[in-house]
């Protein structure tokens, strides 16, 4: 079954949010499981080329803020300010997605960040 952009869109989401909750509870072996599910929704994103990034952006808006600085942190190179804005609010907050936030901008200023390669 070939599965719509939004569809993806909202495995990766919710992905993201299990993940989360996982390590909350101490679980790493199931937010492990979750973190493949979602990069397996963001790779056949990916694969639509910017039909699929552009179905990511809803996410930079989502209620979640590990989900906002998920799908900003794979949105750098594509919608810039955008996600840049998602990333430097997060990193002002507390918690593990302020944390991905920081790191995230970090690798970005240096250079070295290569999530979504042209």
């Amino acid at each position: 079954m070939v599965k719509s952009l939004k569809d993806l869109v909202d495995e990766f989401a919710e992905n993201v949010a299990a993940q989360t909750e996982s390590v909350n509870r101490g679980d790493a072996k199931t937010g492990n499981k979750h973190a493949n599910r979602y990069i397996a929704a963001l790779k056949k994103l990916r694969s639509k080329g910017d039909a699929g990034r552009d179905a990511l952006v809803v996410l930079l808006k989502h209620p979640r803020q590990d989900v906002r600085v998920m799908a900003a942190a794979f949105l750098l190179r594509y919608r810039t300010a955008e996600a840049k804005a998602v990333l430097e609010t997060a990193a002002n907050g507390n918690g593990v997605s302020s944390i991905g936030a920081i790191m995230t901008l970090k690798r970005w200023e240096d250079g070295t960040w290569n999530l979504d390669p042209e």
